[in-house]
């Protein structure tokens, strides 16, 4: 054997021995929990390359906490570490930690997202604005969605659209609850943002929404044929047709029509504007997203879970029928007081959104040392946050997988977010359409329980990833009552 070969060789082996090591060190660096004398979150960093990020994407067909927080809470608490997509995070399934860093935006910490997410929403989203955009931003989505606007003309718009909906079902033998309440709630938010017609248009801007969504929380591999290649080609094709309309809009202005296209152009026009297209068009995405999709799946939920619970079935159709009953007109449209009336109709909205963990993540960014516990949290650490680790938490909620709408029966309703009750987000960051959203689950359901019943075809298994799916959708015929 020569001495070049054993040489050769030698070298072979010291690389092996080096990558071994680097590896090694890469999936058992995190544990050690130390960093120039602080100490860390434990935690792991897992696979090179890969981190953990395929246990994070992995099903689970139970409502309690997905097994990938479920391990690393019991292995190393409610605080640690790992690296998923690419990104080095700090978790926190602490309620103290969730709420101090919702709290603190724009203090301690502020918002980011990793480099995935960004790709599917945009560099210029609202999500990730700051300061006085931030706040600009939500107060121009206040002016068409705020409580004056509910009060006075979305109450009335959401219900019409629930009734005209419904009555449709009944054409149709098998019903797929999540594709058909989003088609519908799209409708009405379509038309009140840029007052587009999808219907006229064949559904061709909410197909491409469809694609987006499904892909959302898949894997992030762009590679014809994945999930996450069709949510990109979904999302380029939603930005082509908003462009085409604003520019249109734009072309045209005197032609009001007082939607969120006039109070972006209004905007886009000023001598100094805050926004500028990019970032508008972003916005009217992430609008046109968020006010119909996380909705629908909320009201899919809605239905499974009453069709397997027919008690709180029972005494939610009560509480509608006994306000029917008080009306002159039985068919007149519900009043505002009505529907604040409806307090059933409300536990059974959150009990429903804590069971189904809709955002199943919140992301932040720690803009100066944190200490908590014993662990210091580094300046330009990202955070993740579990709102499900909050929901599922049985100190707070006893039998935290049951769905029990009669639990908040003596609890004040959440008008905010809260360290327990996250569904909605918190903080600065609070979800600006919450209300809208209840408002149109509040309303789908009286419409749906005074005027139909309904009988389940398929078993709607519901699985989280770590977000809500149901892969197999949840089927449904609808029929009339006598």
């Amino acid at each position: 054997m020569s001495m070049h070969y054993l040489a050769a060789l030698s070298a072979v082996a010291l690389g092996a021995i080096l990558l071994l090591r680097s590896a090694f060190k890469w999936m058992n660096g995190a544990r050690t929990g130390k960093d120039e004398g602080r100490m860390l979150p434990p935690g792991s960093r897992g696979l090179p390359l890969l981190g953990e990020t395929l246990e994070f994407f992995a099903a689970s067909p139970t409502l309690e906490l997905v097994p990938f927080f479920k391990r690393r809470l019991e292995r190393f608490g409610p605080i640690f570490r790992t690296n998923i997509v690419g990104e080095d995070l700090i978790v926190s399934l602490d309620p103290e930690l969730n709420a101090r860093v919702l709290q603190q935006e724009e203090r301690g910490f502020q918002i980011w997202y990793p480099s995935s997410f960004m790709r599917v929403f945009g560099d210029d989203n609202i999500i990730s604005a700051l300061g006085p955009l931030h706040r600009h931003i939500r107060n121009l989505v206040l002016r068409l969605f705020g409580p004056e606007a509910l009060r006075l003309v979305l109450l009335r718009d959401v219900q019409r659209s629930a009734r005209d909906e419904l009555r449709s079902w009944l054409d149709h033998p098998d019903v797929e609850v999540r594709t058909a309440t989003s088609r519908m709630i799209f409708a009405v938010t379509a038309k009140k943002l840029i007052s587009h017609d999808d219907a006229a248009s064949g559904g061709s801007l909410w197909k491409c929404f469809d694609a987006w969504t499904k892909g959302l929380l898949s894997f992030p591999l762009c590679v014809p044929g994945t999930a996450f290649y069709k949510c990109m080609q979904g999302r380029k094709n939603v930005m082509k047709i908003l462009k085409q309309q604003l520019d249109e809009r734009r072309n045209t202005a005197e032609r009001r029509t007082v939607d969120f296209f006039d109070l972006v152009i209004d905007e886009l026009n000023k001598p100094d504007p805050i926004m500028n297209e990019n970032i508008a068009l972003d916005l009217l995405f992430l609008l046109l997203f968020a006010s119909h999709e996380t909705t629908s799946m909320g009201l899919t939920a809605i239905l499974k879970f009453l069709t397997d619970n027919p008690k709180a079935l029972q005494e939610l159709t009560e509480e509608h029928e006994k306000i029917v009953e008080t009306r002159v007109d039985p068919d007149s449209d519900i009043t505002w007081e009505e529907y604040k009336s409806m307090r059933f109709t409300s536990h059974v909205i959150h009990e429903s959104l804590r069971l189904a963990n809709i955002a199943p993540v919140v992301f932040r960014q720690a803009n100066q040392d944190v200490y908590i516990k014993g662990y210091t949290i580094p300046e330009g650490s990202k955070i993740m946050i579990c709102p499900s680790a909050a929901h599922l938490n049985s100190k707070v909620y006893e039998d935290p997988t049951a769905f029990n709408p009669w639990r908040w029966k003596d609890t004040p309703e959440p008008v905010g977010g809260s360290k327990d009750f996250m569904a909605f987000g918190g903080g600065l960051r609070l979800c600006v359409g919450a209300d809208f959203a209840k408002l149109q689950m509040a309303m789908f359901i009286h419409c749906l329980v005074t005027k139909y019943s309904w009988k389940p075809i398929s078993k709607g298994t519901m699985v989280f990833y770590p977000g809500l799916r149901f892969p197999e959708g949840f089927h449904i015929q609808l029929l009339a009552k006598a």
